[in-house]
């Protein structure tokens, strides 16, 4: 078998993505197995949670998007991975996904820097949501 850690970078070199991270319950099993930590995933009625930023300017079509799912799918042998382009996601979601584990990184210091840049935007964008919320939860 070839080595995990290549064949998640060229599957992200096939995809333009400069970060690839695994989040949510399954996100330490993930890593693990990616670490050699694991000989393969334990079965699981749940899904991988992965998020990609692609490069600047670069979005994935919709075919991209369920091709790099199926080929993330395929080298986990897993049933499901749900994908999230973080060039795409609200500041909150991305934040959740940046807290997980970062697979990838085609650049490790843009790849801090694009962390610090979420956690930034979701941190002033907090207040608001806060009363996103209670204004539709009827709080206040």
């Amino acid at each position: 078998m070839a080595d995990r850690t290549k064949t998640v970078s060229q599957l992200c070199d096939e995809f333009d993505v400069d970060i690839l991270y695994t989040f949510g319950s399954r996100a330490g099993e993930v890593r693990e197995w990616l670490a050699k930590d694991r000989s393969d995933l334990p079965a699981s009625s749940t899904d991988v949670d992965v998020g990609v930023k692609t490069g600047r300017g670069r979005q994935l079509s919709v075919r991209e998007k369920v091709r790099l799912a199926q080929a993330l799918e395929d080298l986990l042998e897993v049933k499901r991975v749900d994908l999230v382009c973080l060039n795409d996601a609200d500041p909150f979601l991305a934040a959740n996904v940046i807290r997980g584990e970062r697979l990838y990184a085609r650049d490790t210091y843009e790849a801090d820097e694009y962390d610090l840049y979420v956690l930034r935007r979701a941190g002033d964008l907090a207040p608001l949501e806060r009363e996103r919320l209670a204004l539709i939860f009827g709080e206040g």
